[in-house]
């Protein structure tokens, strides 16, 4: 995809590739807010996790180990979200496969509010 911004990482200037395999990397851009966030995303073009393919899941899975140590080393997070937007609804801004891993640390204002606060959240409820 030529305009796909992860199939090209040389294009941005601020993306640092910090890890990776035969099938994946996991990038930072830098972060004034969650200190320490990336992204692992497939080499090839994925438009969601489901199109995936099984190297692809190995690989992930096998990264995401090294990233934490890497992060857990050098940012001392006290906690982990992780997870994948699919699609334009489900917040997928950019349409090539990526997985969020987001450093969580105790002084936050949202400390504790993970993934399950936004299924939980009254003010979410569809109408």
């Amino acid at each position: 995809m030529k305009d796909c911004p992860f199939c090209h990482p040389e294009a941005w200037e601020n993306q640092q590739i910090i890890a990776e395999n035969e099938y994946c990397r996991f990038i930072q851009i830098p972060q004034e807010i969650l200190v320490g966030s990336g992204l692992i995303i497939p080499k090839d073009h994925r438009e969601t996790v489901f199109d995936l393919t099984k190297e692809e899941w190995d690989a992930t899975y096998s990264l995401m180990h090294e990233v934490k140590v890497i992060l857990d080393e050098k940012y001392n997070p006290d906690g982990y979200n992780l997870g994948w937007n699919c699609e334009l609804i489900g917040g997928q801004s950019i349409l090539h496969a990526h997985l969020h891993i987001i450093p969580r640390y105790s002084d936050e204002p949202f400390v504790g509010r993970g993934i399950r606060y936004w299924l939980k959240g009254e003010e979410n409820r569809r109408i």
